[in-house]
C-alpha cells in the first residue's frame, strides 16, 4: 500500500472527520511548514512543541490587563523543564500546572506583591479554547527526527498524540513500533501529553505516557444506554468532543505512585460515563430526595479509581466541604482503597487526608466530626452477601 494511499484512507479521514464534525482547525505541516513568529505554527524551528503564539493569546485572553512580561513568565514555566527529571514526572507536574493555573507575581502601581493564578484553558466554556490538529508535523530530538500522524493542540499545547497504521495493520504494531521509538527519540512530544490514540482506521485505542498496550481500551460508546461499537469514529467523536475532551483533561486524569511505581492512570469508557452521571444525579440530590442510584462495576473494572473521578470532580466543580464514605466489607478491600486514593492524593483538588479506618475507636470517630477529612473509609461487618452489597454501593452513592 503506498503511502498516498495509507493517507488518504487513515490519516485525512481522522483529520477531516476531526474539521468537519468536531470543529477543530486543521494544518497540513508535512514539508509546508514555514518557521518564525509569522510561520505556519510560530515555531521558531522543529524541536518545539509548545505553540507559544496560541498560548499566549490564550493567556491574554483568559487573564486580560497584567504587564506584557508576566505572560511572558507563564509561558516559561509551561516550557521549559528540569533536565534531571523523568518524561513521566515532568508530564505530572505539567498537568498540574495546566489544569490549576500558573502561579506568577508582580508588583502594582503602589508597589503592593500581587500573586496570581493565570488560566491557560477556560473549563467552563469549551468552545472559547483553540482546537487544532496539526497533520504531519515534523519534529526534532536530541540525536533524531520524527514525523507524527496527527498532534492535537489546544491553546497551543500538545495534548493529544494521534498514531495511525495501515487498515491492515495491528494496533499493537503502532504501539511497539512506532509509539516506543517516538518515547525514546522525541521524549519532549509527551512533556504536555494528556491522551494517546493508536488506530487503523477501524480499530482504535486510547491510554497514557504510561500505559502498556493492554491497558490500552476503546471507547465503546457515548451514552451509557448505547449498545456500544469499537470504532475509531466513535473514540473521536466521544474523545474529541470539545466538551468531552475538556472534561476529560481536566477530572479523568490521575497519576497514582500507590504501587510504589509513577503510572498515569485516564479514565475508561464506562467511568467517564458513569462518574457524569453520578454528579448529575448529586446536582439533582433534592429533587431525588437524596437518593442518587447505583454505579455498577464488574470485578477488575475499577471501582477504586471511579472513587477517586468522581470526589476529585465533586471537590473540583461543585466546591463546598463534602465529605466521603467509602465503605467495605474486607480489610483487604479497605487496604486496597485508602492506599489508592493516598497514592492519587497530589492530583486531587482542594486534597484533604484520608481518614481509615472508620469506627475502631472514639478518637476516630471524634475525627469524622470535628475535622474536615476529604474521605473516610470503613469496614462493614455484614452477613447477608446480598444486602452487603446493596447497602455498600448505596451508601457510597447517596454520600
Amino acid at each position: 500500500m503506498s503511502k498516498m494511499t495509507e493517507d488518504m484512507l487513515v490519516q485525512q479521514t481522522a483529520s477531516d472527520y476531526i474539521r468537519d464534525k468536531l470543529g477543530w482547525d486543521v494544518v497540513y505541516a508535512y514539508n509546508e511548514e514555514t518557521f518564525g513568529i509569522y510561520g505556519t505554527l510560530g515555531r521558531r524551528n522543529d524541536s518545539e512543541m509548545v505553540l507559544t503564539r496560541y498560548l499566549k493569546a490564550a493567556l491574554v485572553k483568559f487573564n486580560e490587563g497584567l504587564p506584557q512580561q508576566i505572560y511572558e513568565d507563564a509561558v516559561r514555566q509551561i516550557v521549559e523543564y528540569p533536565a534531571t527529571q523523568s518524561v513521566l514526572q515532568i508530564n505530572q507536574d505539567k498537568y498540574a500546572l495546566l489544569k490549576d493555573g500558573v502561579l506568577v507575581q508582580f508588583r502594582d502601581e503602589k508597589g503592593e506583591l500581587i500573586k496570581r493564578r493565570l488560566k491557560v484553558f477556560d473549563f467552563e466554556h469549551p468552545e472559547e479554547n483553540h482546537f487544532l490538529a496539526v497533520r504531519e508535523l515534523w519534529v526534532k530530538g536530541a540525536l533524531y527526527r520524527r514525523r507524527m500522524d496527527i498532534m492535537c493542540f489546544v491553546n497551543g499545547i500538545p495534548l493529544l498524540f494521534i498514531e495511525l497504521k495501515n487498515v491492515h495493520k495491528n494496533l499493537q504494531a503502532a504501539y511497539e513500533k512506532n509509539l516506543k521509538d517516538y518515547m525514546d527519540t522525541i521524549p519532549q512530544l509527551f512533556h504536555h501529553n494528556a491522551i494517546i490514540v493508536i488506530a487503523n482506521g477501524v480499530e482504535a485505542k486510547l491510554g497514557s505516557y504510561s500505559s502498556q498496550y493492554k491497558h490500552f481500551l476503546e471507547w465503546k460508546r457515548l451514552e451509557d444506554t448505547e449498545q456500544g461499537v469499537v470504532d475509531m469514529e466513535t473514540l473521536l467523536k466521544g474523545i474529541c468532543d470539545k466538551h468531552n475532551f475538556m472534561d476529560m483533561f481536566e477530572n479523568f486524569i490521575v497519576f497514582d505512585d500507590s504501587t510504589g511505581k509513577l503510572v498515569k492512570v485516564l479514565a475508561r469508557n464506562h467511568q467517564f460515563l458513569g462518574v457524569n452521571r453520578a454528579i448529575k444525579a448529586v446536582l439533582e440530590r433534592k429533587v431525588r430526595k437524596g437518593k442518587l442510584g447505583i454505579f455498577w462495576h464488574t470485578q477488575g473494572a475499577g471501582k477504586s479509581y471511579s472513587m477517586v473521578f468522581f470526589t476529585r470532580k465533586i471537590h473540583r466543580k461543585l466546591g463546598g466541604n463534602f465529605t466521603f464514605l467509602v465503605c467495605t466489607d474486607r480489610d483487604d478491600l479497605d487496604s486496597q482503597i485508602y492506599k489508592t486514593f493516598a497514592g492519587c492524593s497530589r492530583c486531587l483538588a482542594n486534597t484533604k487526608p484520608m481518614c481509615s479506618p472508620l469506627f475502631k475507636n472514639s478518637t476516630r470517630k471524634s475525627l469524622m466530626i470535628h475535622t474536615h477529612t476529604g474521605t473516610i473509609s470503613s469496614l462493614l461487618q455484614m452477613k447477608r452477601t446480598g444486602l452487603k452489597m446493596v447497602f455498600l454501593l448505596a451508601i457510597c452513592a447517596m454520600l
